[in-house]
């Protein structure tokens, strides 16, 4: 009887061990949301008197002009410029970065000798530890100036006459080139993903390939590629967050215009950048703005990641049947 009083008790213990642990365990995934939805919920008290002073007009409307009281809302609001430039430039960033770590990722998993996949991983990785000033400064000194502005220049001269968005006059610091350097720094974010998803191809179906007498490249594009394609997209999604809440980098080359160019040759301004910009200096109703701008930042964030989890759910979900036939 004792004996089976204590290994009762032991029980009791132990169940009562795993009910704490699954309550911290649930807090803890808890206050994540509550943390969101704090933030979430502050700043939009702050900024409610400018949504509601310019309604959907805040973004709807390009005029940026603030005003400097105290306790009214004096100016005009529109941050559809900025909510462009964020666009245009994250845009330009993953075409350029997202076939590139693709290509990279496909190198480096199925074509690389071991003696040069391993120093060519740690090399990408590497980009994402060096701060975004440094981007910015070498991209602002070097980069855009030296190497960027005559393939802006050619670009605009031979293809600027048939596409309108191509077109001159070309000024250094643009979306192309807050664009291209922002392409860099989501490069290592992209490929170290669909790295690690190209990676684990079951072996079987890659002998599979090779067995039915697939060539490499054939391999690759039907069996790697298909399976990878969710790990893809949801890279992608990753670099894109990245790229949409840059904020040092891109407010240094995108060129400061807080109106909406033509062309991406020409300046213009993101969502991120005209708040580190602007914040230190503006006036009480201004801030209110840019905390505006930020939330607006904030619900397009969200709104990427929420159909990148969709995106990657369906995409999962016909791949399954695709191997299922």
């Amino acid at each position: 009887m004792a004996v089976a009083d204590s290994l009762s008790g032991r029980r009791r213990g132990r169940l009562r061990a795993d009910t704490t642990f699954r309550l911290i365990l649930g807090f803890a995934g808890a206050s994540v949301l509550l943390i969101l939805a704090a933030m979430l919920i502050s700043t939009t008290i702050q900024a409610w008197p400018v949504f509601r002073h310019e309604g959907w007009s805040f973004v709807t409307s390009s005029v940026w002009d603030p005003g400097t009281s105290r306790t009214e809302i004096t100016g005009q609001y529109g941050a559809l410029s900025f909510i462009v430039g964020t666009l245009v430039t994250s845009v330009i960033a993953l075409i350029i970065a997202v076939p590139l770590a693709v290509a990279v990722a496909l190198y480096i998993t199925q074509a690389a000798p071991k003696r040069v996949a391993g120093p060519l991983t740690y090399t990408i990785e590497m980009l994402a530890a060096v701060p975004s000033v440094v981007f910015g400064l070498w991209g602002l000194l070097f980069f855009v100036p030296s190497v960027l502005r005559p393939i802006m220049d050619f670009v605009a001269g031979t293809l600027g006459p048939f596409i309108p968005f191509l077109g001159g006059p070309v000024v250094t610091y643009n979306y192309f080139a807050a664009g291209v350097v922002l392409a860099f720094m989501v490069l290592p974010i992209i490929m170290a993903v669909t790295r690690e998803v190209m990676a684990n191809t079951p072996e079987p179906e890659i002998s599979a390939a090779y067995g039915l007498g697939a060539t490499r490249w054939e391999m690759m594009r039907h069996v790697v590629l298909p399976r990878a394609r969710p790990g893809i997209i949801g890279a992608t999604m990753l670099g894109l967050g990245r790229a949409l809440g840059e904020t040092i980098a891109v407010a240094m080359l995108i060129g400061g215009s807080q109106r909406i160019s033509d062309s991406i040759f020409r300046g213009g301004q993101s969502m991120a950048g005209i708040i580190a910009v602007t914040f230190q200096e503006a006036a009480p109703e201004n801030v209110k703005a840019l905390i505006g701008v930020g939330v607006l930042l904030f619900v397009i964030t969200v709104i990427v990641n929420m159909a990148a989890r969709l995106v990657v759910w369906m995409t999962g979900g016909h791949l399954a049947k695709e191997q299922n036939l």
